[in-house]
């Protein structure tokens, strides 16, 4: 990893999830990095291309959440400063990634760096994906009751993690998978899921 490149990304595209949702913050962008970072190592990718996606795949929140994903991809087009450390067929390699990176995404990841900030992106830890809702729901929708928050929790979870959900999973990864199968015996556990749901959404009430 060049210091250059980790002193610029560090300093100047980091700091712009400080204004993003709580869901989306800093040590999300972070977790996303180290994730593409090991991927790209097990994967035989260049690790220095996963890490600087890593760090752009969200930065086009800044644009409104529908196609974040699509402004991403204009931000690194855009972003001279990459050419420092890039050409321009990386660079456009990057864009596509960044591009394809959201898990709605009705097509398949174009590359191997796709798949990998696509895979790193879907961090299937169970807490952390139901604290994840209720911060995204109390941030986005403040003015829904407690009621309402649970009925969209529990609609975005058999949306995109249920069996039948959008979710896909591009990189082979037992440990993964055998999370994603925890995460959907707990939604199929309506009780449990409630009880889980009242915890988190006191707790983040109450900072």
């Amino acid at each position: 990893m060049r210091p250059s490149l980790k002193q610029y990304i560090e300093q100047e595209i980091l700091p712009r999830y400080d204004h993003f949702d709580s869901a989306h913050r800093r040590d999300h962008a972070e977790q996303v990095m180290r994730e593409s970072v090991r991927l790209a190592a097990l994967h035989g990718a260049r690790e220095e291309l996963a890490y600087t996606i890593a760090a752009y795949h969200d930065t086009g929140l800044v644009a409104g959440r529908e196609l974040h994903h699509i402004h991403s991809g204009e931000i690194i087009r855009a972003d001279q400063r990459l050419r420092e450390w890039f050409t321009e067929e990386e660079i456009a390699l990057m864009a596509e990634a960044a591009e394809d990176h959201r898990a709605s995404s009705d097509h398949a990841p174009r590359t191997l760096y796709g798949q990998i900030v696509a895979e790193a992106d879907r961090t299937i830890e169970p807490l952390m994906i139901l604290r994840r809702t209720v911060q995204y729901g109390l941030t986005h929708y403040p003015m829904l009751t407690r009621e309402e928050h649970y009925n969209r929790f529990l609609g975005h979870l058999l949306e995109k993690y249920a069996e039948g959900g959008y979710l896909r999973l591009w990189i082979a990864d037992p440990g993964k998978e055998q999370r994603l199968g925890e995460l959907r015996a707990l939604i199929r556990d309506r009780e449990q899921l409630r009880t889980t749901f009242e915890q988190l959404f006191q707790q983040e009430t109450e900072r």
